[in-house]
């Protein structure tokens, strides 16, 4: 299982009004080089390779349920799946979760999977995030 770890900065963006989990467009991208606490945009995070069947700027997280229940908010989203075709893609150790409607592309969170991966020609990778407890909760 992935470890799930936040940014920094999203705290203040959420309180400043940066993002809007229930209406935002979030992505994930996938990375090799390790994400910092301290990042704070897209800019930060070096992508993996156009290519391959991946595409720089990720692929798009939706949303199944963003709501709260007894003072505690839960986002939902569904799995993100990258297929490698016309060859192999990554190498990565990272997916980046990302408000892509924000307007400098605010990161949220990433995963850290414990060793890098390559997906082979025709097959794909999950981003799993949680469909029981949700990518994340607030309370």
């Amino acid at each position: 299982m992935a470890t799930f770890n936040k940014f920094n900065s999203f705290v203040e963006a959420l309180a400043e009004k940066v993002h809007n989990l229930q209406a935002d467009t979030l992505k994930v991208v996938l990375t090799n080089s390790a994400p910092s606490a301290a990042n704070t945009v897209l800019a930060d995070i070096t992508q993996i390779a156009n290519g391959n069947g991946y595409t720089t700027g990720g692929a798009q997280a939706t949303q199944v349920s963003s709501a709260q229940g007894g003072g505690t908010y839960k986002l939902v989203l569904n799995d993100v799946a990258f297929t490698a075709s016309g060859g192999s893609l990554g190498t990565f150790r990272y997916a980046v979760l990302y408000n892509d409607t924000a307007a400098s592309d605010e990161l949220i969170a990433w995963w850290d999977y414990g060793t890098s991966l390559t997906i082979t020609n025709g097959n794909s990778f999950t981003v799993d995030l949680d469909a029981a407890n949700g990518v994340l909760t607030i309370a």
